[in-house]
């Protein structure tokens, strides 16, 4: 669908995904990716044949309660988002693909302001993580930070650039506390991104560190 998408998800994150044991904060983004991703899609499929293969295996055995409802959710998740996708069609929302559309329940984003013309809009939280948009103005940077953990965070509008390289609509930045860094928006078009993290963000300024409670980031 999107061409020149450069950044796909993570070998090891798209089996976790095709596994169900991915969180729901993460399963955002890499489902929302593949419905702008060919490859990834075809690479989904490809898990998905894997585990069908482990499935027949199991033939005549029983499943588990858990194993069961994971396996009957995850077909009536994917229904749900083809009804999604046409809905969002038929409103025209160019920028957000069903899965968020189905996350922001067919509304538009409540923005909340961060400082700097920086803002969010959490869609998810729980004890494995947090899931939000965020709206940067064109040419300005977030604060610089590393993570305390996973952080995946996919283009839905504009573009960015951190010492790692571009990240244009489509494209899914994965990093970890490995990665300082500094993301800038685009000059030109205010960038809008879906991020999910598994831990809170480490700002170094000391404003940010004060705020982030407020948050949630």
């Amino acid at each position: 669908m999107t061409k020149d998408i450069s950044h796909h998800i993570s070998d090891a994150v798209m089996a976790a995904y095709a596994t169900g044991s991915l969180s729901q904060a993460f399963s955002l983004v890499v489902a929302t990716h593949i419905s702008m991703c060919d490859d990834c899609r075809a690479a989904l499929e490809a898990h998905e044949a894997a585990g069908g293969v482990v499935l027949e295996g199991l033939a005549g055995t029983a499943l588990t309660g858990g194993l069961r409802a994971r396996v009957m959710g995850a077909l009536d998740e994917d229904a749900g988002e083809d009804r999604v996708e046409r809905d969002v069609e038929a409103r025209g929302f160019d920028v957000y693909p069903a899965p968020v559309a189905q996350a922001l329940r067919g509304q538009g984003p409540r923005w909340r302001k961060l400082g700097g013309g920086v803002r969010q809009c959490i869609l998810s939280a729980d004890r494995e993580g947090s899931a939000r948009l965020l709206y940067i103005p064109a040419g300005r940077p977030v604060p610089e930070h590393t993570h305390g953990g996973l952080e995946l965070t996919l283009v839905l509008q504009g573009g960015f650039s951190d010492k790692t390289g571009h990240f244009g609509v489509g494209d899914v930045e994965e990093a970890d506390d490995d990665l300082e860094h500094v993301p800038t928006a685009d000059k030109g078009e205010d960038c809008i991104c879906l991020a999910a993290t598994d831990a809170p963000l480490r700002f170094h300024a000391i404003v940010p560190r004060i705020l982030q409670p407020f948050f949630a980031i």
